[in-house]
């Protein structure tokens, strides 16, 4: 039976008011407890993967992680804050569900290193170690829309976490082995790229770090209150919208998928799902199938605030290049550094547990989005620390 610390984040009330808001209100933000531990996923040379092609699968192998550690945890029924990002993702979690979750990410990672050729990083870094070290570690609940929110944290402790895992010397060492199957159930990824609502409108992958984190609320608040200037809210700047949904029936498309889920090829799988994936076209022309559309939109993972602004961005080549400036204008001020790419559409891979109210969306750009953006934000880091 889950205890009170292991509901700290299930707990937590969920505000409704504007990020920009949220980002000012330091008490709406709790520590997390020092017991609980920070797991990271990492798709290994995902730059060059995105450069060869392979964004797509990287992106599913990424969701993959997403599916296995939330298993984990709704089987206790307890809610964890996670993150995506494109090439990999992070979890905080409490202890209960350590060994379970890392069993099922490193099943999830060999199935990758089988099925795809990717080394899949996993790693564990314990809270208590990240505030031994002077970082932070602050979580909030954000409203987003009628029916989803999205967990806003603050601190620099994942980057350190982050950087502890892809150095050369982390091994993560578990004794712990499994006799259960890995369970990926609710893996879905049969969509088509999405083109954005209006033609000619581009899709931005964008990431930005506070230099100074003592300064991370007030630099945050100032980048999403110019995106809103530049874009809009939200809604006007998601870059995914019904009428441009396509579900994709390729047998290959599906069989990646079945890959991803069930470590191995199977026949009956392959053909079952595909069957599903051409009827689902004309199940998504009903009344129900439409209403489910519009919640997916409504539950698309667009904004991930990790101790960074991780965001995915409709508008105008115009809007796009007023936003680039005004963000280099303040990189050049010293506040914050950014990494910024630019697509002619969107990928979406889906953890659907149910077609109610149990989905979520993971959005990114084609062509590696965010695995560009942040190639390009690691170079700027770089190129701090040797000048």
């Amino acid at each position: 039976m889950a205890t009170s610390n292991d509901l700290f984040y299930s707990r937590l009330p969920v505000n409704v008011l504007p990020l920009s808001e949220l980002l000012t209100e330091e008490h709406l933000f709790f520590k997390v407890p020092d017991n609980w531990h920070v797991l990271i996923t990492d798709v290994k040379n995902s730059t060059q993967a995105a450069m060869e092609g392979k964004h797509q699968t990287v992106n599913l192998v990424a969701t993959g992680s997403i599916v296995a550690a939330l298993n984990v945890a709704f089987k206790e029924n307890i809610l964890i804050p996670f993150f995506f990002g494109g090439d990999g993702a992070t979890f905080i979690i409490p202890p209960t569900l350590l060994d379970a979750t890392i069993v099922a990410l490193q099943q999830h990672r060999q199935n990758t290193l089988t099925n795809f050729s990717m080394d899949l990083r996993v790693g564990h870094v314990p809270v208590t170690e990240i505030y031994q070290q002077g970082h932070e570690l602050k979580v909030s609940k954000l409203k987003t829309s009628n029916i989803f929110n999205i967990p806003v944290l603050l601190g620099n402790g994942l980057q350190f976490a982050e950087r502890i895992i892809k150095g050369v010397d982390y091994k993560l060492s578990t004794s712990v082995q499994s006799t259960e199957d890995l369970d990926m159930s609710g893996m879905h990824c049969r969509w088509d790229k999405i083109k954005p609502p209006v033609t000619n409108f581009e899709v931005v992958s964008l990431i930005v770090m506070a230099k100074d984190e003592t300064a991370q609320s007030s630099a945050f608040r100032q980048v999403m209150e110019l995106i809103e200037k530049i874009y809009g809210s939200q809604e006007v700047r998601k870059p995914i919208s019904v009428d441009k949904l396509r579900m994709v029936a390729s047998l290959k498309k599906v069989g990646a998928e079945m890959r991803t889920r069930l470590g191995s090829f199977n026949a009956w799988y392959l053909v079952k799902t595909w069957m599903t994936t051409v009827l689902g076209k004309v199940y998504f022309r009903t009344k129900k199938g439409k209403e489910y559309l519009y919640k997916l939109v409504d539950m698309s993972d667009t904004l991930v605030i990790d101790g960074r602004i991780n965001t995915v961005i409709t508008g105008t080549i115009s809007q796009g290049e007023e936003l680039k400036k005004s963000l280099q204008g303040l990189e050049q001020q010293g506040s914050l550094l950014f990494g910024f790419h630019s697509s002619t559409a969107s990928v979406m891979s889906c953890y659907v547990r149910n077609m109610d109210d149990q989905h979520i969306h993971f959005i990114d750009g084609a062509d590696g989005g965010y695995t560009k953006a942040a190639g390009l934000l690691k170079k700027k880091i770089a190129s701090l620390q040797t000048s």
